[in-house]
């Protein structure tokens, strides 16, 4: 997003008081440290300002309290992952394609990012701050799975696909190619990564199935 001019101070280009978004990186670099190594409550505004290299008065021109830092983290990271999944589909040649590098890229999500340490400290936290959770789970426009969803409806429209429930197609589709691993995850069930000749072919299985399910009827593509 470009900075309007009152965001940005007269002179020498310098930015407004809490407008810089490098400083505001340094602060949520700093922050994920902090968080996935103490959790939510055991981690302080003075241990993040201590790790980002800012003084206490900086990090709260930026962010008005640890939930509010917390979310915007969690809001990042998210909103990072959803870019990357948007380019993989726009990008794919075929709905075939663009599935696979979805279930690629999402079961690598699920076991090399600290998503599911985030979704642990989210769980731990759910009873006192719900709207904390709310802003993770929030359906955004660009949330990965009405991403998924919206790239299905398409699939159907140009009759590569004959799905009637979108949503529900979407949330078969995650739940088969990615086998458990979400779950698994977020109990420490997986002691040891599964290698990625396993990953691939548990997304290969989920969509052989999610293709032959789903793929157009004869009446539909002779029509």
């Amino acid at each position: 997003m470009e900075m309007t001019t009152a965001q940005i101070c007269a002179g020498a280009g310098r930015f407004a008081a809490g407008a810089d978004p490098v400083k505001r990186g340094q602060i949520l670099d700093g922050a994920k440290r902090v968080f996935m190594k103490l959790g939510y409550d055991a981690a302080s505004m003075n241990d993040v300002t201590r790790e980002a290299g800012v003084s206490k008065g900086t990090i709260y021109v930026y962010f008005q309290s640890k939930e509010d830092l917390f979310g915007a983290l969690v809001e990042r990271e998210k909103s990072e992952f959803d870019a990357a999944i948007q380019q993989i589909l726009s990008e794919s040649k075929t709905v075939e394609e663009g599935l696979r590098r979805y279930a690629l890229a999402h079961a690598h999500f699920i076991l090399d990012t600290e998503m599911i340490p985030t979704i642990r400290i989210l769980l731990g936290v759910l009873d006192r701050m719900p709207t904390l959770c709310q802003r993770f789970f929030a359906s955004s426009p660009t949330n990965i799975k009405l991403l998924l969803q919206d790239y299905i409806a398409a699939a159907h429209e140009k009759g590569e696909l004959s799905v009637e429930d979108t949503d529900l197609a979407a949330r078969q589709f995650i739940d088969m190619s990615t086998a458990g691993y979400f779950k698994k995850r977020l109990f420490n069930d997986i002691p040891v990564r599964p290698d990625d000749k396993e990953i691939e072919r548990v997304v290969e299985s989920g969509l052989r199935m999610f293709m032959t399910f789903y793929a157009p009827r004869k009446d539909e593509t002779s029509a």
